[in-house]
């Protein structure tokens, strides 16, 4: 019925044991073309070197991250040249940063494509539900030591179907799935919208449902309440739901705005998820140059890792989006008025990449001047970086700089300038409503290139909470086409950037107002991950 749903991509059968796969993919056809095809954008001046990109054509959501054997495992929608319809691509590592690819692990048949979906680990086996188009929601399973072989259940068949033109008008949409366990049941949430009646619109929602045996599945309803956070027009694509510390976490992605997450609490009597808060990853318009979709797991200490794919805003040769360093989100505690605060920071043993050490020390930074920083640059570097932010109006980094300012990026951060409670602190004191507030970092790429080709991307402007006498600590990654700022390990700002000129790697710093300190500034290169 299907037959020519068939993907064009060769597939083969391999080995169960770990060392047996090894060694039968030393020898494969489809590995050899993988490594031929990342050779040929060696040259490509805005590829990055340590941030994970497919092989071979282009890519978009990651989907399904685990640890499966000792092994990490990144799945994401692949585009094969012979046959350019969604695909599960594959790579796998042992730390989060050395990246190995894999032959393509889920074909279409019979859905048209593979879109996204997530795994759910369970003894002895790695379920993957995902949605195949034009069918509904598929699941596959694999149970090999690196999780090569997938074989799809019910007979190849959807395990919810889709809405049909001529079939009954479901209360439910059968889109991106992800997958839990809770007692003698599996649980699954769908992606989706609802009606907004007053504006005509559509608003995020995720629906959920329940099964014994993963192939027969009960609706149940929409698993969300007290979501008064998510714009009008979001929707709730690419769901993860996992325990965080003592609460839980839904990660998903709007078309909208990009890619973020609410934090609540798991009603597990009436299967409800009661949210209390909410936290992007993406700062605008998921396009151009913007996050993505995210994919999500369980991670150490009661944390998760997560990571997301990149838009692009600039056509490059074959290939154009790529993914963020995966990150460990946790739960830091309330701030001052009661908000919920994660934390975030880079997840994996990124330090393995650092060569090339740099220092520099006590740097005062006086009112209104920018000061080079000397010996401090590169296009793929780590930049650590300890502020003392008293009275400026403003301390700003500026990197990937031209000699001359033709080119540069500005990371601005704007001390007790952001958000806050006016109810909490009522009068008129300036002071003390300002010390109420959050702080906010921009990331502005608008002067990043020269480039006509270039889409230019509003700043990114983002709250984060400090305490009134902590420094500013940065923890800046820069990889070609990407930039990543990590935040107090609160907040994390990114987006891609295409600097056009070769001298465009300097470093420099301004404090407006009022004068800065620099405590310490410690740069490195970074290793090509992609290099044996």
């Amino acid at each position: 019925m299907f037959s020519d749903r068939e993907s064009k991509v060769p597939k083969f059968n391999y080995p169960d044991s770990f060392s047996d796969q090894i060694s039968s993919l030393e020898k494969d056809h489809l590995i050899h073309r993988l490594g031929q095809s990342r050779s040929t954008y060696k040259d490509d001046p805005h590829r990055p070197i340590f941030h994970y990109v497919n092989p071979e054509n282009t890519l978009n959501d990651p989907n399904g991250i685990c640890f499966w054997k000792g092994y990490w495992h990144l799945f994401y929608q692949a585009y094969p040249p012979e046959d350019p319809r969604q695909h599960w691509g594959h790579a796998y590592s042992s730390d989060l940063v050395h990246w190995k690819d894999l032959p393509y692990a889920i074909y279409p048949n019979p859905e048209e494509a593979c879109f996204s979906g997530a795994t759910f680990v369970e003894n002895n086996k790695v379920i993957a539900m995902y949605h195949g188009t034009k069918v509904g929601n598929m699941i596959a399973i694999s149970d090999d030591d690196l999780l090569l072989n997938w074989e799809k259940i019910n007979d190849k068949k959807p395990v919810i179907k889709i809405q049909t033109e001529d079939g009954p008008n479901l209360p439910y949409r059968v889109f991106d799935p992800c997958i839990w366990k809770k007692d003698k049941y599996y649980y699954s949430l769908s992606g989706g919208t609802l009606p907004h009646n007053p504006s005509g619109r559509r608003t995020r929602a995720n629906f959920l449902f329940r099964s014994k045996n993963l192939i027969n599945w009960e609706y149940m309803h929409p698993f969300i309440e007290g979501d008064n956070f998510t714009k009008i027009g979001d929707d709730g694509a690419c769901p993860y739901f996992w325990p965080i510390g003592d609460r839980y976490i839904l990660y998903f992605f709007s078309h909208m705005s990009g890619g973020q997450a609410l934090l609540g609490d798991y009603d597990i009597d009436n299967d409800k998820f009661i949210v209390t808060s909410h936290h992007e990853f993406n700062f605008g318009a998921a396009h151009p140059g913007g996050v993505h979709a995210p994919s999500a797991t369980t991670y150490d200490n009661g944390k998760n890792v997560v990571i997301f794919n990149m838009n692009h805003s600039k056509d490059t040769m074959g290939w154009n989006q790529l993914m963020t360093l995966p990150r460990e989100i946790g739960i830091a505690g309330k701030d001052k008025i009661n908000k919920d605060v994660l934390t975030i920071k880079p997840a994996g043993n990124i330090e393995s990449l650092r060569k090339n050490h740099k220092s520099i020390k006590n740097i005062l930074i006086s009112p209104n001047e920018e000061k080079i920083l000397e010996n401090i640059s590169g296009n793929s570097i780590e930049i650590l970086l300890t502020a003392e932010v008293k009275d400026a109006s403003m301390f700003e980094l500026r990197v990937l700089r031209s000699n001359k300012n033709e080119e540069f990026t500005r990371i601005t951060f704007y001390k007790n300038r952001g958000f806050r409670d006016w109810e909490k602190y009522e009068g008129w004191d300036l002071k003390k409503r300002l010390n109420a507030s959050d702080s906010m970092i921009s990331l502005d790429t608008s002067y990043s290139s020269l480039d006509q080709g270039v889409l230019s991307r509003p700043p990114e402007v983002a709250p984060v909470y400090l305490s009134e006498d902590e420094t500013l600590d940065l923890r800046i990654f820069i990889d070609r086409s990407v930039i990543e700022i990590f935040v107090n390990e609160r907040q994390c700002v990114a987006s891609r950037l295409y600097p056009s000129r070769n001298d465009s790697i300097g470093v420099s710093a301004i404090s407006q107002g009022s004068s800065s300190k620099i405590l310490s500034l410690d740069a490195y290169d970074m290793e090509n991950i992609y290099q044996n």
